[in-house]
C-alpha cells in the first residue's frame, strides 16, 4: 500500500515537473467586422491538453449591462508606491519577455477615419511602426490596410504564444519577497 502511495507521488512530481519544462501555450483567435466581433481563446498545457477555453461573445452573456460604481482612485498614492520598486519590476517584465517564444502572431487590421488625410497620415505611421516590428521574429507577421469608407477599425488575427514556467518561478519568488513591491500590491488593492 505504501509503494503504491509513493508510485502516486512520484508520478504527480514527474508530472509536474514536465508541465514546468513543457511551460503553458496560449492560443487566441478573433475576427472583428463592424460592430460583430468573435473571438476564441484557449490555454493549453503539455501542447495539447486544454486546460481553459472561451468563446466571445460568450453564449451565456445576454444584454444585461451592469452598473458599475465609479471610486474616486487616488492614481498619485500609487504611482509614489511605484517608485521605490520600478527597477524591480522592469527587470521582471524583461524576464516575463525572455520566457516567452512566439509560434505564431498573424494580424491584419483595417484602419479608417472621417477625413482621408488623417487616414493617410496615420496608417503612414502605423506602417512605419510595422516595419520595425515584424523584422523582430519571424513569426510576427502584422499588417494594417487604409479603408476610404469612414471610421472603421477592424481586424482579423491567430495568436499563439508559449510562456516557460520554470523560467519564471525565481524571479517571481524574488519580487514576492521585496517588500516595496508587496507595498505597492497593497496599496493598489486598497484602491480597487
Amino acid at each position: 500500500m505504501l509503494n503504491i502511495l509513493w508510485m502516486i507521488i512520484l508520478i504527480i512530481i514527474l508530472f509536474l515537473i514536465i508541465l514546468l519544462l513543457m511551460g503553458i501555450r496560449i492560443t487566441f483567435e478573433y475576427n472583428k467586422t463592424g460592430s460583430e466581433f468573435e473571438g476564441c481563446l484557449k490555454i493549453l498545457i503539455l501542447r495539447k491538453i486544454k486546460v481553459y477555453s472561451a468563446e466571445f461573445p460568450s453564449k451565456d452573456s445576454g444584454d444585461d449591462e451592469k452598473e458599475e460604481s465609479k471610486k474616486d482612485r487616488n492614481i498619485k498614492k500609487i504611482i509614489e508606491l511605484a517608485k521605490p520598486c520600478f527597477k524591480d519590476i522592469l527587470n521582471y517584465l524583461k524576464t516575463i519577455l525572455n520566457s516567452i517564444k512566439i509560434n505564431k502572431i498573424h494580424n491584419h487590421f483595417i484602419i479608417g477615419m472621417d477625413s482621408f488625410a488623417d487616414t493617410g497620415k496615420y496608417i503612414g505611421i502605423i506602417w512605419g511602426v510595422l516595419a520595425i516590428i515584424n523584422p523582430i521574429d519571424k513569426n510576427l507577421k502584422i499588417s494594417a490596410q487604409p479603408s476610404f469608407n469612414g471610421s472603421q477599425l477592424d481586424g482579423k488575427g491567430i495568436n499563439e504564444i508559449e510562456i516557460r514556467i520554470i523560467k519564471l518561478i525565481v524571479p517571481t519568488i524574488r519580487l514576492a519577497l521585496n517588500k516595496d513591491i508587496r507595498l505597492l500590491i497593497r496599496g493598489v488593492l486598497d484602491e480597487r
